[in-house]
């Protein structure tokens, strides 16, 4: 069962408004120029508990970028693509 909703609003317009300059709009006309400009993610409760605010995230991600760099650099390659040396019959 809905509530009901007692709105003491009305569908006019107040005295100051045109309605004539009011048309025209495009709904979502800078969406895609907001999202390219916002960049964010969305933390679980767990990880945003370690992690009070945007300055340590960055910092314990930019930390796992260096060790992976580093790691990177230590093997050279993945093992996947070694071949194993075949032991000898």
């Amino acid at each position: 069962m809905k509530k009901e909703v007692d709105n003491d609003y009305s569908d006019d317009l107040k005295p100051e408004y045109d309605a004539s300059e009011l048309t025209g709009g495009v709904r979502g006309k800078y969406a895609q120029r907001y999202r390219e400009g916002t960049n964010l993610a969305l933390l679980d409760p767990d990880v945003a508990e370690a992690f009070p605010d945007d300055e340590s995230v960055n910092e314990a991600l930019r930390l796992i970028m260096t060790v992976a760099k580093a790691s990177a650099r230590r093997t050279g390659r993945s093992k996947a693509g070694r071949r194993r040396p075949t032991p000898n019959t």
